[in-house]
């Protein structure tokens, strides 16, 4: 590091000034991180390493590592895993990477489960990582389901990542344009789907302009297009009782749900993110 540290807490301090001085708000946590995957080390062991000295091939990865980091890579894709909901997941260049944000669609879709008998087919649309899909699946014991996504590199990432959490004997994936490999009854339809306009995705934080997958990101022209695809498809898939959770963007709200609402799913429910932003979308049939 440009400061000469000489032992690890000295090495993970110099990291969090470095990130700290670009206005990294995140910087501690970054710099934990990072320091932990170049040394191979825990938070637990980061603490107990702290005094010990951290010779010249250390400081050249943790460098390494910081230098991307600055450059405005995200961490999870700099360690290629993020964790959400509990589960680690692996990245790949193919894949969004899972926010918080989104565990409030796996919440709105296991409070619309809680109550309701018998085993739930799932089914997410866009399933990137597998996040959603295997959140719900590792929550719900008895449901099965399946990911569709239009990157092969993206299902074979989910595919990989169920198979790592032991989730992969009740979880499929199936490379296609959205549902058109899916047909019904199912229960419960899930998408964190691209919801950006065309136009606006030049003008987004490089972080996710210039490491999510465009894919994951373009909405079209209004950033809707996705949901109405959804919307047109999900009468005829969704079992009695059935119910479409979505993920959108600011501003959207109103009119996501009034798509779903003229497709016939007017029992509707809003919920809001970590922010207090309106998020996620919960809609069924009367």
């Amino acid at each position: 590091m440009s400061d000469g540290a000489s032992t690890v807490g000295q090495l993970m301090r110099a990291a969090r000034s470095r990130l700290a001085a670009v206005g990294i708000d995140t910087a501690a946590l970054d710099a934990r991180l990072l320091v932990g995957a170049a040394l191979g080390l825990d938070a637990t062991g980061l603490i107990l390493a702290e005094p010990e000295a951290a010779d010249e091939t250390a400081v050249a990865r943790v460098d390494a590592l910081v230098a991307r980091r600055l450059a405005g890579e995200p961490v999870g894709r700099i360690l290629g895993r993020r964790a959400f909901y509990g589960l680690d997941l692996d990245l790949s260049p193919e894949t969004l990477e899972p926010r918080p944000d989104t565990e409030t669609l796996v919440d709105a879709a296991l409070s619309w489960a809680g109550g309701r008998p018998g085993p739930l087919r799932i089914v997410d649309v866009g399933t990137g990582t597998g996040a959603i899909l295997l959140a719900l699946l590792d929550a719900l014991p008895d449901a099965v389901g399946v990911g569709t996504d239009i990157s092969p590199g993206a299902s074979a990432t989910a595919a990989a990542n169920a198979a790592r959490l032991g989730l992969a004997g009740r979880a499929g994936f199936a490379v296609c344009d959205a549902l058109e490999a899916i047909g019904g009854p199912v229960d419960l339809l899930v998408s964190n789907p691209p919801y950006i306009p065309s136009a606006d995705i030049e003008g987004l934080d490089r972080e996710v302009r210039d490491h999510d997958p465009r894919a994951a990101l373009d909405g079209g022209a209004d950033g809707l297009d996705f949901y109405r695809r959804l919307a047109e498809a999900a009468p005829g898939l969704l079992a009695g009782g059935g119910a479409v959770v979505v993920e959108f963007g600011l501003g959207q709200a109103e009119s996501v749900a009034e798509i779903f609402r003229l497709a016939g799913l007017s029992n509707q429910i809003v919920l809001d993110d970590l922010e207090a932003r309106a998020r996620v979308l919960r809609a069924a049939r009367d």
